[in-house]
C-alpha cells in the first residue's frame, strides 16, 4: 500500500511539475533524453552491426579451416615479403588432404574472381564467379531455392553449368525462369541449373546473392587456377566432435609433408578460421561501446543536474505542504521516498522519450541502409535502468533536505 501511495503521489507531482513549468521541465529533461538517446542508439547500432557481422562470419563455417597463402591477421614480427614468396594452394594439395586427413568430414578447392555475366541484351557486371570442386556444397552453407546442385559426374567432367545467385537471376531474368537458360561468362556459354535462395547483403562480401558457382574443372578454361590474384583456397571442414585446433594440428603436419618442409623451416601456408575475425571484432565493438558511454555520459550528467534543479524548486514550492504532512504524522522516510520517487519518475520520463526517438529512428536507418536494426529488450531495460539511477542520484539531496525540514517552520513558509 505504501508503494502504491508513493507511486500515485509521485506520478501526480511529476506530471504537475511538467505541466506547471513546461519550459523548465523540457530543458531539464532534454539532457536525460539526449543522453539515453546517445548511449542506447550507439548500443542498438553496435548490436545490430555485430549480429550482422557475426552472422556473416558464421556463414563461413565455425568448423572450417581455410588453407591459404595469406593469413587473415598479420603478426607484427612477420615481414610481408615472406608472405609474398609463399606458393598458393592447389588442387593436387586438396587431393592429398582428402587422402591423408582422418579428422576432416569434407574438403574442397575454390577460387573467386569478378566477371561480367551476360544473357542476351542483359548483363551483370562484377559478378562473383566462384569456381569450386564438388564438395563445396558440404563445406559452405547455402540453400538452392530453384533447380539443383551439380552431380559428382558433372563436377568431374567439367560440364558448362552454373548455379546463380538471386541478384544475378533478377538482373538477367526479370520476367523469365532462369533454369535451363544459357548465360555467357568471358565468352563461354554456361547452362543455368539452379538459383540460390536469397541471403541478403553480407558485411564480409560472402553472400551468394551476387555469386555464380561453376565446376572447377570447367573453370580451367576461364582462369589460371594458380594465379595469386584469385586467392586459391582449400576449405576443410572438421568431423563432428573434432575441434578446430585438432584439425589445424593435423593439417599443419599434412601440409608440411606435402610441401616437403624441413623441421627447422617455417610454415609457408596459412591456416585461417572464423575465430580470428571474431577476436578482431570483439576489440572493435568494445571501443565503440566505450565511446557511446562517453558521448552519452556528458548529456546524462547535464540532465542529472537538470533533474536536481527541478527537485530543489519542487521542494521549495511545496515546503508548506511538507510541513502539513509531517504535522499529520508523516515520517521522514515517507517524505524522502516521496520526492525521490518523483525524481526517478521525471528521469524515467526523459529516458522514455529518448527510447521512443531511437525506436522511430530504427525505421529510418533500416530504409536507408537496407539493414535490420532492432531496439532489443535488453537495451530498453538498460535505458530505463540508467534513467532511474540518474533520478536516484540527482534527486537524493533535494529529497533528503525535504525530509529534514522542521514541520513548524515549514508550515510558516509562504
Amino acid at each position: 500500500m505504501l508503494f502504491l501511495t508513493l507511486f500515485k503521489e509521485s506520478f501526480l507531482f511529476a506530471v504537475q511539475a511538467l505541466v506547471t513549468n513546461k519550459l523548465r521541465s523540457f530543458l531539464s529533461l532534454l539532457g536525460i533524453t539526449i543522453g539515453i538517446f546517445a548511449i542506447i542508439s550507439v548500443f542498438t547500432m553496435t548490436d545490430s552491426l555485430e549480429k550482422k557481422l557475426r552472422d556473416s562470419v558464421k556463414s563461413m563455417g565455425d568448423d572450417v579451416i581455410y588453407v591459404q597463402k595469406w593469413p587473415w591477421t598479420f603478426g607484427p614480427d612477420y615481414p610481408w615479403w615472406k608472405y609474398m614468396n609463399r606458393p598458393v594452394s592447389s588442387i593436387s594439395e586438396l587431393n592429398e588432404i582428402q587422402k591423408q586427413s582422418q579428422k576432416s568430414e569434407a574438403a574442397c578447392f575454390s577460387i573467386s574472381t569478378p566477371f561480367t555475366v551476360k544473357y542476351k541484351s542483359s548483363s551483370v557486371e562484377n559478378a562473383n564467379i566462384i569456381c569450386a570442386s564438388h564438395d563445396y556444397y558440404t563445406v559452405k552453407t547455402f540453400e538452392v531455392g530453384e533447380g539443383r546442385y551439380f552431380s559428382e559426374m558433372e563436377s568431374a567432367t567439367g560440364r558448362p553449368i552454373a548455379i546463380i545467385g538471386n541478384t544475378i537471376a533478377e538482373g538477367l531474368f526479370p520476367q523469365e525462369d532462369p533454369i535451363g537458360k544459357i548465360i555467357t561468362v568471358k565468352g563461354s556459354k554456361i547452362i543455368v541449373i539452379g538459383v540460390f535462395k536469397r541471403e541478403g547483403e553480407s558485411m564480409l562480401g560472402n553472400s551468394m546473392d551476387a555469386a555464380v558457382v561453376i565446376p572447377i574443372n570447367f573453370a580451367r578454361n576461364l582462369v589460371d587456377l594458380r594465379s595469386d590474384r584469385i586467392d586459391p583456397t582449400i576449405r576443410v571442414k572438421a568431423r563432428p566432435g573434432i575441434s578446430n585446433e585438432e584439425l589445424k594440428d593435423e593439417l599443419t603436419g599434412i601440409m608440411r609433408g606435402i610441401r616437403k618442409l624441413k623441421p627447422i623451416e617455417e610454415d609457408n601456408f596459412a591456416l585461417n578460421q572464423t575465430s580470428m575475425l571474431s577476436t578482431q571484432f570483439d576489440g572493435l565493438f568494445s571501443i565503440v561501446g566505450i565511446a557511446g558511454w562517453i558521448i552519452g555520459g556528458f548529456s546524462i550528467l547535464v540532465g542529472g543536474f537538470g533533474i536536481a534543479n527541478i527537485m530543489f524548486v519542487s521542494v521549495k514550492e511545496r515546503t508548506n505542504l511538507i510541513g502539513i504532512q509531517k504535522s499529520l504524522g508523516a515520517k521522514n522516510y515517507f517524505i524522502l521516498l516521496q520526492f525521490l520517487a518523483e525524481a526517478v519518475m521525471l528521469s524515467v520520463i526523459g529516458g522514455t522519450f529518448g527510447l521512443l526517438l531511437i525506436y522511430g529512428g530504427t525505421f529510418i536507418v533500416e530504409a536507408a541502409m537496407d539493414m535490420n536494426i532492432n531496439l532489443t529488450k535488453s537495451n530498453i531495460i538498460l535505458g530505463l535502468t540508467i534513467s532511474a539511477l540518474i533520478g536516484v542520484v540527482s534527486g537524493f539531496v533535494p529529497a533528503y533536505n525535504a525530509s529534514q525540514l522542521d514541520p513548524v517552520e515549514a508550515i510558516r513558509t509562504n
